[in-house]
């Protein structure tokens, strides 16, 4: 590989990744306004033989870039500095604030509560034991982890955040998804329709990924308000919402990575604490702690038989192998976003803080939120679950957060959380594939408007048809996920050797 690319970076829009990817979208939407149940018949159809086909390739994916990342991180290459920066350019906090507001999303408010609460009254086969029993919680619990922890986060920007902060900074390449096969395709990837295609394939795979929770959270967020304050549960509702959200987090993304992104996430993350705080006095203390300790003990001793578990497809398909593609979909944008925010940490930094800390904090959240949920349902049978059964995700949020002391203020704050989480995810998608049409690491301010309001005019088309347009979008993800893993996988050997070399260049080897 030669110390410098020919090919230097430039702000000019890749009309061909620009027009494939929106012309897509605008096709998925237009197709669901015409005709929802064949788009999501289409859909549901693709995500079946995803899944099928490839979901023992995205388990094995997924296990060993957590391992080999791990093995990085502790090897000499991990004192490596990264991004051709000699000292990080952000500082710790709101580096690693930004981290847990974006990877974490609004994922980690509604499935934090909802999804232990599911594994709690119907218990994961793997373990055999009874469902709603005190024998179901911490398998309930340890099960969530695994969908929300080392592996996961590991996929969103380990390895190949070494790859593109190498090469970018380094190396000269535009920073674009395609890099991540330049190891193996050389200039050709760089120039032409293969590399269009593969940057084409990540843009629509988040933006999938995007518009999902974007819309869900105008579901979900006129739900609470209809719950707590008796405003209509209707589109208008849930339009004004997600107004509501473009305008924050286009104008966070605008600001920019040091300015509105870092506020945000800082703000997020200091609300999340206070609200920690608050349940572990006024909740289920020594249950949460208990169940934080047992859970993750379990999930270590079960860890491997529960990454590689294969006996039951039906159900592994509808959980972990649906995770697993969603943060596939995901990685090379995210470790692009991660790339732009880490310049002057080191691999081991990077791979430590992404792949073992923030994990364990989201275990920490999930026992304390889902946790919490399942204490109240062991003391009072369907208190949770019922509402759960009956409509969905942000009804176990509210049924948790109204069992405690100052339910209503509590569960207000619940939904400013989450609409700040998906607007931190908003923002860092927004700057994120901005990066991608234009190979830089600082895209023109108009660029980041038009796909800030694209993603939420995106959803709001959808939810307008019905939940179900959303729902088709967002599992889309996962068909997304084969072209986007085939893209990942190099990354497995490719990161080792470019830290090797990194740390070779900087004398430390």
């Amino acid at each position: 590989m030669s110390d410098q690319v020919t090919d230097s970076v430039t702000t000019t829009i890749d009309w061909p990744v620009f027009i494939l990817s929106g012309g897509f979208l605008m096709l998925f939407v237009a197709t669901a306004v015409f005709d929802i149940d064949f788009l999501s018949d289409t859909v549901s159809q693709a995500f079946g033989g995803a899944t099928q086909m490839f979901g023992a390739y995205w388990q094995v994916l997924m296990l060993l870039t957590f391992v080999i990342a791990i093995g990085v991180a502790v090897s000499g290459s991990g004192r490596a500095r990264l991004g051709n920066l000699s000292e990080p350019d952000i500082s710790t906090y709101k580096w690693v604030a930004i981290i847990m507001c974006t990877l974490l999303a609004g994922g980690g408010v509604f499935w934090a509560a909802a999804e232990p609460m599911a594994h709690f009254i119907n218990s994961p086969p793997l373990f055999g034991v009874e469902s709603s029993s005190p024998a179901a919680v911490y398998p309930a619990l340890a099960q969530s982890y695994m969908h929300w922890g080392f592996l996961a986060w590991s996929i969103l920007g380990s390895l190949t955040a070494i790859i593109f902060m190498y090469l970018h900074y380094d190396k000269g390449l535009p920073l674009k998804p395609r890099i991540l096969l330049y190891p193996v395709f050389g200039e050709v990837v760089l120039h032409g329709w293969l590399g269009a295609l593969i940057d084409a394939a990540c843009v629509v795979a988040v933006i999938s990924g995007t518009v999902g929770p974007i819309g869900f959270l105008g579901l979900q967020v006129s739900f609470g308000l209809s719950e707590l304050f008796g405003i209509s549960d209707s589109y208008s509702t849930q339009l004004a919402i997600i107004v509501g959200l473009i305008v924050i987090y286009t104008i966070s993304a605008v600001s920019g990575v040091t300015r509105g992104i870092q506020i945000l996430s800082s703000f997020n993350i200091v609300l999340a604490i206070a609200l920690m705080a608050f349940i572990l006095v006024a909740g289920p203390t020594a249950f949460i702690f208990d169940s934080f300790i047992q859970s993750t003990g379990l999930l270590l001793t079960e860890f491997i038989p529960m990454a590689a578990y294969r006996a039951d497809v039906g159900w592994l398909n509808g959980w972990t192998v649906f995770f697993w593609g969603w943060f596939i979909g995901y990685g090379p944008l995210m470790a692009m976003f991660i790339a732009r925010i880490s310049r002057g940490r080191t691999i081991r930094q990077l791979i430590i803080t992404l792949s073992l800390t923030a994990p364990l904090v989201t275990y920490f959240w999930f026992t304390i939120v889902g946790g919490t949920g399942i204490s109240f349902e062991l003391a009072d049978v369907g208190v949770i679950s019922g509402p759960y059964a009956e409509s969905g995700m942000p009804a176990a949020l509210l049924a948790i957060t109204q069992q405690l002391p100052l339910g209503f203020l509590i569960s207000v704050l619940f939904l400013l959380l989450t609409t700040i989480f998906v607007a931190t995810t908003g923002d860092s998608m927004t700057y994120t594939v901005s990066m991608v049409m234009t190979g830089t690491d600082n895209p023109p301010t108009a660029l980041r408007v038009f796909w800030g309001i694209m993603m939420g005019v995106l959803a709001a088309i959808l939810i307008s048809i019905g939940s179900g347009g959303v729902s088709a979008l967002q599992s889309f993800i996962v068909v997304t996920a084969v072209t986007v893993s085939l893209i990942l996988m190099p990354s497995l050997w490719n990161a080792p050797k470019m830290a090797r070399q990194m740390a070779v260049e900087q004398g430390l080897n």
